[in-house]
């Protein structure tokens, strides 16, 4: 927790909270450099929760991500858009961010 509130002060972690009445019932969080954000963890207490911030999530910044790196493939990140690609189409996406700095 630190280290993502750490992270957070430097401005490249990202959350989601989803509430329902003023109860947290789901989100999301990760880091974001560049254009990629890295998917750390995503929860639910109600069903739909975590899906639904990350829409929330995709719609608020799909101009500024390229990638969204979900580090496993799950039938449930698949249900949301994810697929895998390469290991090679992912570096060079990494480096291309990197060079936009």
């Amino acid at each position: 927790m630190e280290t993502f509130n750490t992270l957070h002060r430097y401005g490249l972690a990202r959350s989601v909270e989803v509430w329902q009445n003023n109860e947290l019932v789901g989100g999301l969080y990760g880091i974001q450099i560049g254009k990629v954000f890295c998917g750390e963890s995503m929860f639910a207490k109600v069903s739909n929760a975590s899906k639904t911030g990350f829409i929330h999530f995709i719609e608020t910044h799909k101009n500024d991500l390229e990638l969204i790196d979900c580090q496993s493939h799950t039938d449930h990140l698949e249900s949301l858009g994810a697929r895998m690609i390469p290991k090679k189409d992912f570096l060079k996406i990494l480096h291309q961010n990197n060079e936009r700095r």
